[in-house]
């Protein structure tokens, strides 16, 4: 499971990465304030995306990582941290979150997995870009709005929440962490593909980048900074 990422450029390099989605007429509003670079973004972090906007067009707004968790998994327990990362797309609990409305972007320019490799250090990250210079590129997310208790010091919040789906890994995942890796989307038809289309196309995109993609970028840090 990936659950640390970071996304290290700044508004207006998400804006313009974007504009390749926009058709005639739409516009893209900034409400998500005054957003630092983020080399460690870890689950229930507030987190930019892009979605739908309230009154047509697009978003730029920020949510808490971490969808509902599954009732099953929520009895006897007080607080519900959130799911990060959605695989099971046939499943009933996800099943109302996958049309056009709750679909968004995550934005990152890298992301890290456990190392699962015979020998290696306990919870060592190994961080994954499509490059050296970490381009800025997108998870197939979605999102919601949502009460529930997600830490007991706050009590009951209604937050928007996001998480992001999974597929199988491509080589370079599989040979540190063979379980799973996030779905990145890295075109701007595929970003509008995942925005707009009918569930049936947009979920063909749930799969792994090709083999030879991704790089390891930094390996044994909590964060990537560059």
């Amino acid at each position: 499971m990936c659950n640390l990422y970071s996304q290290t450029k700044s508004q207006d390099a998400m804006r313009h990465v974007f504009e390749g989605v926009m058709e005639d007429g739409e516009t893209l509003v900034d409400q998500s304030g005054n957003l630092p670079a983020m080399s460690g973004i870890w689950p229930d972090y507030s987190a930019p995306i892009i979605r739908h906007g309230k009154n047509g067009g697009w978003q730029l707004s920020t949510a808490r990582w971490g969808m509902p968790t599954p009732a099953t998994y929520l009895k006897g327990k007080r607080t519900d941290p959130g799911v990060t990362n959605i695989r099971n797309t046939s499943s009933q609990h996800w099943r109302p979150w996958l049309g056009v409305q709750h679909r968004c972007l995550v934005p990152f320019t890298s992301f890290s997995e456990i190392d699962t490799r015979r020998g290696s250090p306990r919870n060592h990250p190994i961080w994954f870009a499509l490059g050296q210079d970490r381009p800025l590129v997108f998870f197939a997310g979605i999102r919601t709005q949502w009460t529930s208790v997600r830490k007991l010091k706050e009590g009951e919040v209604t937050a928007e929440l996001f998480g992001f789906l999974t597929s199988a890994p491509n080589a370079e995942v599989a040979a540190i962490h063979p379980k799973a890796m996030p779905v990145i989307l890295t075109k701007p038809a595929e970003w509008r593909q995942w925005l707009t289309a009918p569930i049936q196309d947009a979920l063909t995109l749930q799969r792994p980048l090709p083999n030879g993609s991704l790089q390891i970028v930094a390996e044994g840090e909590r964060e990537d900074a560059v």
